[in-house]
């Protein structure tokens, strides 16, 4: 991708195709080199101007934005940010199954303002155009959601509790939730607490979606729960989320750790401290190195850490962070990682 960072619009608004190319065009090194007003018109610019990220509406006439990004993966995989109106449960839902189709990214289109076209929503648009821009997309189909690892050659949880699963990610994260959430069983013998960043309002969407998709029940967590077996909790947006001895939550609005909040950081520690050797921490696709420092605390105590390989990652910051400081016992492609979860966790004897 060269310096100039070429934007193709897909919105059947014409009043929001205008908005966002005052938001993006000549800014920061982006140009929108073109519009397409519903999914047909879009998959002839795709090959037609061949830009290197694209924005996407989901709701369009003649071809919808769902089978639209469904062929751009088959076809010209090229990175997607979806740009939603979520004041309907169901565009969340349609948002995070377009990620599941290959998008990278969602956003809300809510938040801008025709009047404040240097504001932080802009500002925050432009953010993501260009992560979502860097981002490697593959072509679809996907590699199987069938878990294949054996996972003899990984230790088993040793400490008398039953074990915890922590999982953290950010972008490429949702898409790699759903295919292990999915591959686990309902009565899968441990409780599964998520840190996923995402943007603010989407945490009870993604919540929503991936219900929809696995066996297990998923929910927001909720300060002072207890944790059950077969079940996984969510961190909401704005709260940091720890693991304490008791079994249960505790939510805390204290201040971003290293620009997170939730920071997954602040979970892997409270796993290791609560957990101790029962923890397994699970590091996702995303950018940058939230949880690499927290994960070496939980691997110091005799936790396990898994980590998601580069080849099947949107991104490999958080990765690449945990594997560079030495604390990741195994590092697994995304369609092997639940297998590896059921081979490791035990049911306790009389559970």
């Amino acid at each position: 991708m060269s310096e100039t960072i070429r934007v193709l619009i897909v919105e059947d608004s014409q009043l929001v195709c205008e908005l966002l190319k005052r938001f993006i065009d000549g800014r920061n090194g982006f140009v929108v080199v073109g519009f397409a007003h519903d999914g047909q018109e879009a998959m002839k610019q795709v090959m037609l101007l061949e830009p290197d990220v694209i924005t996407m509406d989901i709701h369009m006439p003649n071809v919808n934005g769902l089978e639209t990004i469904r062929w751009i993966m088959a076809k010209r995989p090229t990175p997607v940010l979806v740009l939603s109106a979520y004041a309907f449960a169901n565009n969340m839902q349609e948002a995070f199954l377009a990620m599941s189709f290959g998008a990278v990214d969602v956003m809300s289109k809510e938040a801008f303002n025709a009047n404040d076209p240097d504001g932080p929503a802009v500002e925050e648009l432009l953010e993501r155009l260009r992560l979502v821009a860097g981002c490697k997309v593959i072509r679809r189909p996907m590699i199987s959601l069938r878990p294949t690892v054996e996972a003899a050659s990984l230790k088993h949880p040793t400490d008398s509790k039953k074990s915890m699963v922590a999982i953290a990610a950010s972008t490429g994260g949702p898409q790699a939730l759903e295919q292990i959430l999915r591959s686990l069983p309902a009565d899968f013998p441990a409780g599964i607490v998520i840190v996923q960043h995402i943007s603010d309002g989407f945490a009870q969407g993604l919540v929503n979606w991936l219900e929809s998709v696995s066996p297990l029940s998923v929910k927001l967590a909720v300060n002072g729960e207890t944790i059950k077996q077969g079940c996984a909790y969510v961190a909401p947006t704005g709260t940091h989320l720890y693991l304490q001895a008791s079994g249960c939550f505790k939510l805390d609005a204290a201040p971003p750790r290293n620009g997170h909040r939730p920071s997954a950081d602040a979970l892997f520690e409270s796993l290791a401290v609560s957990y101790g050797p029962s923890g397994i921490g699970v590091i996702l696709s995303g950018m940058g190195s939230d949880g690499a420092q927290g994960l070496s605390h939980l691997k110091a105590i005799g936790g396990l850490v898994l980590a998601q390989d580069e080849a099947s990652s949107i991104v490999f910051g958080m990765p690449k962070a945990a594997i560079d400081l030495g604390v990741v016992d195994r590092v697994l492609p995304l369609d092997e990682i639940a297998g590896a979860l059921k081979g490791l966790v035990q049911p306790m004897r009389g559970a």
